[in-house]
């Protein structure tokens, strides 16, 4: 199936009603058929069998500028085969959060580049390249289960810093990765609360609302219960106890 094909079969799957609703979810771009994330899934895996140049393609996709075609794209490629200039290309073309996060948790947190894009895309001024930054630190906290937590304890920083910053989006996509450290294990939880206490203290609007949010999840019942129940298991199974030390916040 090559990218005309791809193409084709998206225009016959248009929707206008799931059209409107991207919009109301704040999904915006130039073109669009309406084709749901399923059926997009769907024809990837497709794509997958098919295709002998799966990155080739994935290029070819993106530069149709199709926010469907797009998400195939990301989708099929192949994140070895990705290089810091596509990154860079494909972050300045993020128009929406959809576009961003799905580029981002489904190829680029894959990718040897990862971490160092965390540092340099959150100090940008854009918007969906900041966020793309900061919401890689979700992806990488959830998927790359063999990162130290000393690794992943210096996004905290990161985020104390841009928790300020007002805009919708990035605001989210702050709270977002907050929460998603402060889920992983009850050493970087503590660390995480401690760090939402400090963006309580900043007493900015976006910062009250990411600490409120994000303590409210990091300190449920609930949630911390699982955390020692994932403790135990890991002790169990490795006959090791897990690290006590704490690991010193910069």
């Amino acid at each position: 199936m090559n990218a005309a094909e791809i193409i084709k079969k998206l225009e016959l799957l248009e929707n206008p009603v799931n059209i409107a609703g991207m919009a109301r979810f704040g999904i915006t771009t130039k073109k669009a058929f309406g084709v749901s994330m399923p059926v997009l899934k769907e024809i990837a895996k497709d794509v997958k069998k098919q295709s002998k140049d799966r990155h080739s393609l994935a290029l070819e996709l993106w530069e149709t500028r199709i926010h469907e075609a797009r998400i195939i794209a990301y989708l099929i490629d192949d994140a070895k085969q990705v290089s810091e200039k596509q990154m860079e290309s494909w972050a300045k073309d993020f128009d929406n959060w959809a576009i961003c996060d799905g580029a981002c948790g489904h190829l680029f947190c894959k990718t040897e580049l990862a971490y160092k894009k965390v540092f340099e895309w959150s100090e940008k001024d854009e918007e969906f390249i900041k966020r793309g930054g900061i919401v890689l630190i979700a992806w990488l906290a959830v998927h790359d289960k063999k990162a130290s937590d000393e690794k992943i304890a210096e996004f905290l920083p990161i985020l104390e810093k841009h928790a300020c910053d007002e805009r919708n989006f990035i605001k989210k996509a702050v709270n977002w990765s907050l929460r998603q450290i402060g889920k992983r294990n009850l050493n970087l939880n503590k660390l995480a609360i401690e760090v939402a206490e400090k963006i309580k203290a900043q007493n900015t609007k976006s910062a009250r609302w990411i600490a409120a949010d994000a303590l409210r999840e990091l300190t449920n019942e609930k949630m911390l219960g699982r955390l020692q129940k994932k403790l135990k298991n890991s002790e169990t199974n490795t006959k090791q106890p897990y690290p006590k030390q704490r690991i010193p916040l910069n």
